[in-house]
């Protein structure tokens, strides 16, 4: 990978997956075929993790804003802000290890609205049209994703395997998410509408699929979160098969601990605390 692209730096060995792990911060991207785990922690923003099953390469990035303003001349770390630049690397990077397009599965995560003041921004609601817009034109297909809702949510990629295991927490719980949130509640309508006018004026809007909603393919860890109707949709244990989720059955979620809570409506976590 390119020593000049933002390529996540925050390695550490993480003991509850043991094994090398990555932290991703937002405007981070990262590409391995190691057995590794890739972390995040999502709000409004999106990480995309991509996949090549049979070459055994994936990668993970997290972008905080749909479109592509980013000047010629600007950082590609400020760059990796936007979705379609943010796409674009992961996507060239996982090429150039030896992924083939044809090949790529998707899981995309994150777009909530974390804060009351973001709804008006709708910068997560945005972020989640502009991931399942992107790969549909690239067609990349979306074999799970958990988009919106109003809980910041920590994401482990295991590329590897493809392997997605998500959780839910309170927002109480993640001070960084609350304040890169109150920071784009900040930005003022003059400085959104100037940076849209550039990215309209660079980047081909995106448009909407033909057809209707990726079809998505669920992990299942545990039967009783099926039962949950608050349960966290994320991944499945067929993805890594290509099979499909039973027509009917309800979304379940990989655990982060070992079983899992009812939600409850004080507290937003759906699954054990790692």
């Amino acid at each position: 990978m390119s020593s000049t692209l933002p390529i996540a730096t925050n390695l550490y060995f993480d003991n509850h997956f043991k094994r090398p792990g990555v932290k991703l911060l937002p405007n981070e991207f990262y590409t391995t075929n190691e057995d590794m785990v890739l972390v995040t922690v999502l709000g409004s923003c999106v990480a995309a993790c991509i996949q090549d099953r049979t070459a055994g390469i994936g990668g993970m990035n997290h972008f905080m804003l749909p479109d592509d303003g980013a000047d010629v001349a600007q950082a590609a770390s400020d760059s990796m802000r936007y979705g379609a630049y943010a796409m674009e690397v992961l996507i060239n990077e996982l090429i150039k290890a030896g992924g083939r397009r044809e090949r790529f599965e998707a899981k995309v995560f994150g777009g909530a609205a974390v804060l009351a003041g973001m709804t008006t921004m709708n910068i997560g609601d945005r972020n989640s049209a502009f991931v399942r817009r992107y790969l549909a034109l690239e067609k990349i297909r979306i074999v799970a994703e958990d988009l919106e809702g109003n809980h910041p949510r920590k994401v482990a990629f295991m590329p590897r395997t493809g392997q997605v295991m998500v959780k839910k927490l309170r927002l109480q719980q993640e001070a960084g998410v609350a304040e890169r949130e109150q920071a784009l509640a900040r930005q003022t309508a003059e400085a959104r509408a100037e940076r849209l006018a550039k990215a309209r004026a660079r980047v081909e809007l995106f448009a909407a699929p033909a057809a209707g909603k990726p079809r998505i393919e669920l992990f299942g860890a545990d039967a009783s979160a099926a039962a949950n109707p608050g349960a966290n949709p994320a991944t499945s244990p067929n993805a890594g098969t290509g099979a499909a989720r039973p027509a009917g059955a309800k979304p379940r979620i990989e655990l982060f601990g070992a079983s899992a809570r009812p939600t409850q409506s004080n507290n937003a976590r759906t699954v054990e605390e790692a």
